[in-house]
């Protein structure tokens, strides 16, 4: 599936709303001017993992697993992990 605005997860929570840039920002010790979710894969758990292909410049991407808590919980998306080195041609799978 691809990222737009009738997505579970919107463009617009992802990329400005979820905190998740500066969640991978400091992982990776690194500021990224680029930051747009392109294509996007779900997976229900106690909660939904997104697994989001994200472009960060140049022709660099990154896949990220992102958590969202069931909605009683009311917590912020986290950023579990991610995958850096990837091109806008690798696939996008579950890890």
């Amino acid at each position: 599936m691809f990222c737009d605005a009738g997505s579970v997860i919107t463009c617009f929570e992802f990329e400005k709303g979820a905190n998740v840039k500066p969640q991978l920002e400091e992982k990776e010790g690194k500021k990224f001017d680029v930051f747009t979710a392109v294509e996007f894969k779900t997976q229900v758990v106690a909660g939904t993992n997104y697994f989001i292909k994200v472009h960060v410049g140049n022709d660099e991407f990154m896949h990220l697993r992102v958590f969202r808590s069931l909605p009683h919980e009311n917590k912020p998306l986290s950023l579990h992990s991610y995958q850096s080195s990837k091109t806008k041609h690798d696939e996008l799978a579950f890890f």
